[in-house]
């Protein structure tokens, strides 16, 4: 069996109790976490916020894959997803790709395909939490500018010159000099174009 490198939780939401038993042996023979769920309402009731990916069938009763996906969405729970289709869901399955479901996998299917998938969703979910850090740690240094360190920061990354910036907020250029190097010693930023890109980054996450 393949032994996979990509670590993470691997969530499964399915009401098929032999499948979701299977399915567990499976990734844990091949060392993976795994917690497995028998409704979507038992995955929202029970989440921990722990990273990792989902396997989700499209098709179960109350709350159905599709809709589990837009309620996560909704409450800001990001993860790679994997869709879990029967004979007949191939629709469903496409609209949850269109949705940001990473794959989907139709049954009966292979196991080594399932670990591949798997694997590369859980790759995909170490980088949104290495992204995240990063939007963390940007955040945190865009806290610490004074009222006064932001107005500047918005005023360079719009691409005016320090003697606009002394116009629009009525300082000497001199000061706009140092504010803007507070800024960029603060943002870690050791060029124009990071700066820009953290702001992006910031108003994204904002």
């Amino acid at each position: 069996m393949m032994q996979t490198n990509a670590t993470g939780t691997i969530y499964i939401v399915d009401d098929d109790e032999d499948f979701r038993d299977s399915m567990q042996w499976l990734l844990e023979s091949a060392s993976h976490e795994v917690i497995s769920f028998p409704s979507a309402q038992a995955f929202l009731d029970n989440f921990n916020g722990q990273i990792g990916c989902m396997l989700l069938d499209v098709r179960m009763p109350e709350i159905n894959g599709l809709a589990l996906q837009q309620i996560m969405q909704d409450r800001g729970i990001e993860m790679p997803i994997i869709v879990i289709s029967g004979h007949g869901d191939i629709p469903m399955a496409v609209s949850a790709m269109k949705h940001g479901a990473l794959d989907f996998i139709e049954k009966p299917f292979d196991d080594e395909v399932l670990l591949r998938l798997v694997d590369k969703a859980l790759g995909h979910a170490d980088t949104m939490r290495k992204d995240q850090q990063e939007v963390n740690e940007i955040l945190g240094y865009h806290d610490s500018l004074s009222r006064r360190e932001k107005e500047v920061m918005n005023l360079v990354v719009a691409g005016k010159a320090n003697r606009e910036i002394a116009e629009d907020l009525g300082i000497s250029p001199k000061t706009v000099e140092v504010h803007r190097a507070r800024v960029m010693s603060k943002m870690h930023a050791g060029s124009l174009p990071v700066l820009v890109q953290q702001a992006a980054r910031i108003a994204e996450a904002g």
